[in-house]
């Protein structure tokens, strides 16, 4: 059996550190949750500055792709962290979308550290360390990623972040836990409409019906949280450098893969 001297030296060699709440550097998010984790393991180091979480299904449309790759993009742009958790579908796309921006992500995994779950995200993982963002678990590096384990990881991905968008999500999807951890820590909840016919908007119609915010671009989340946008990364500005600001925004708000009128447009 090891010790927790020989549980520290495991960590060490590894990479991975390991905090507590007693810790300086214990995010200060995570000690307002009514149930912080006791031990938090980190790889990586994680991002100061807001964070905005973004989840939803692991069968994911391509529409519920897109929209989390390009929300985790733009909010990256402007200096935002982003939060997920590194699952098939929508987590990594939004992982995805912000390490595009070259932007900061956490991962909070429902297994240990050395066992990355889903496998095929661990490329994705060593991306997320390399680019000065973190990986990180309240569970021993060889836990292994049982079922019980990610609804207690859920209230983590709420709890370091200011808000949570749930971009997909089917009437029992988990990420719906995470928007219920959300309310209760006194986070905000923002929602993603998708088509009615489609089983992976009947969790997210059922937020809006219940108050959450509904989200059109990444401005509507700035705003509601109150965030000050960043100067855009090079790569925007190179791109976006002949526009106004206020057309720079309308830009932002265009979904490229559906029509609107311009009474929409003007509204968002």
């Amino acid at each position: 059996m090891q010790t927790p001297a020989d549980m520290c030296t495991a960590v060490d060699t590894t990479g991975v550190r390991m905090i507590t709440p007693a810790d300086a550097d214990f995010p200060a998010l995570l000690r307002e949750i009514a149930d912080p984790p006791q031990r938090l393991y980190i790889r990586g180091r994680l991002p100061e500055g807001p964070a905005v979480a973004i989840v939803g299904s692991r069968r994911a449309s391509a529409y519920g792709l897109d929209v989390a790759e390009r929300l985790a993009y733009d909010l990256a742009l402007r200096g935002v962290v982003i939060v997920s958790g590194l699952a098939r579908g929508i987590d990594g796309a939004a992982h995805r979308g912000c390490l595009r921006a070259g932007g900061r992500t956490v991962a909070v995994l429902g297994s240990g550290l050395g066992r990355i779950y889903p496998p095929e995200h661990e490329a994705l993982a060593e991306e997320i360390v390399r680019q000065r963002g973190a990986v990180c678990s309240e569970h021993p590096a060889d836990a292994e990623p049982l079922p019980h384990h990610f609804p207690r990881r859920n209230r983590l991905i709420s709890g370091l972040s200011l808000g949570v968008v749930v971009v997909e999500a089917t009437a029992r999807s988990g990420a719906l836990i995470t928007a219920d951890s959300a309310l209760e820590q006194g986070r905000e909840v923002f929602a993603v409409p998708g088509p009615v016919t489609h089983p992976g908007s009947q969790g997210t119609h059922g937020l809006l019906k219940q108050g959450a915010r509904l989200v059109a671009c990444a401005e509507d989340i700035l705003e509601e949280l109150r965030l000050a946008p960043v100067p855009a990364a090079p790569d925007e500005a190179a791109v976006k450098g002949s526009l106004s600001a206020a057309e720079a925004q309308l830009v932002g708000c265009v979904a490229h893969d559906t029509p609107q009128d311009v009474d929409t447009l003007s509204q968002r």
